[in-house]
């Protein structure tokens, strides 16, 4: 089972302004089906834009071959 770290795209009172929740799952699930674990989420309708991950799950899912996403890959950098 490979395992990818992705955002999953949840609702919000405004139209076309999502919030995203970052999530663990199988690589072959659909974006919004069921996750293995929930480390953050993603807020780009604030100024500046509000990030927020549970630094010691990610590194625990990263050890165990979890792969993130180009998007995701790209918001973690801009956190460090």
């Amino acid at each position: 089972m490979s395992v990818v770290i992705r955002m999953r795209k949840i609702s919000a009172k405004a139209k076309k302004r999502f919030n995203f929740r970052i999530i663990v799952c199988d690589k072959t699930s659909a974006r919004d089906s069921r996750s293995l674990d929930d480390i953050g989420y993603y807020d780009p309708s604030k100024k500046p834009a509000a990030l927020k991950i549970d630094k010691e799950k990610l590194a625990f899912w990263l050890k165990r071959g979890a792969t993130p996403s180009d998007t995701l890959k790209s918001l973690i950098k801009k956190e460090k």
